[in-house]
């Protein structure tokens, strides 16, 4: 145990690094509170558009600002994948095979995408949930250890010899969690919302599948 490095150094840098990860929880929670509320009004502002449309060659060619977002982006997909597969016209591998499962699964993929996207930055917020504690328990400790140091190099057990250091040093406990409180419970409500949002995209996913089979199955009539 170096001795000779002072307790304020190893608190100091503690809290640099719970003010480091406190910064970065807000940081992506204020970004994914955007991301969230964003992304819910383009779903709404596309699917009133979509489902106006009279076929899928109107909806196809919906207003730039409209087509915006991740209904929108799976559509695009879709709409892709219908006029790929019928120029191809089975001479392609990836367009062999029953047309409903191929273009399922090309929608499931670009959902999986989406997903991806909206999961981007939850792991961070648990890391730093997870780890905070942690990391100010073991500033604690290390300013404890230190304090039990000097009270024994002074040879005074009084008061005011143990109780300042020992109190600086569980401030960095304290922090650490109140730094991970925040992250965890922003986790927490961005998980559900993913769920809610996917919830969302299945139910596009399954609608969009139903009307191109059905359009198609009256092309061919």
């Amino acid at each position: 145990m170096p001795y000779h490095i002072e307790p304020k150094v190893i608190i100091d840098g503690t809290l640099y690094t719970l003010l480091a990860f406190s910064v970065a929880t807000w940081t992506v929670l204020l970004f994914k509170i955007w991301e969230f509320a964003n992304n819910s009004y383009r779903n709404r502002h596309f699917n009133a558009a979509f489902w106006e449309a009279s076929d899928l060659v109107q909806a196809q060619s919906l207003p730039a600002d409209t087509a915006i977002g991740p209904q929108a982006r799976i559509a695009q997909q879709g709409f892709s994948w219908l006029n790929e597969s019928q120029q191809a016209d089975g001479k392609r591998l990836k367009y062999i095979g029953s047309p409903a499962e191929l273009l399922e699964h090309s929608l499931l993929v670009q959902m999986q995408k989406e997903q991806h996207l909206m999961e981007s930055g939850l792991t961070l917020l648990a890391s730093i949930g997870s780890t905070a504690p942690f990391v100010g328990l073991f500033g604690t400790v290390l300013g404890i250890m230190h304090a039990m140091h000097e009270i024994t190099a002074s040879g005074s057990t009084s008061l005011d010899v143990v109780a300042g250091p020992i109190g600086d040093a569980l401030v960095a406990t304290a922090i650490g969690i109140a730094v991970a409180v925040p992250a965890v419970l922003a986790y927490n409500f961005f998980l559900r919302r993913v769920k809610q949002h996917r919830a969302g995209l299945e139910n596009f996913v399954a609608s969009f599948l139903h009307i191109a089979l059905s359009a198609d199955s009256k092309a061919k009539v």
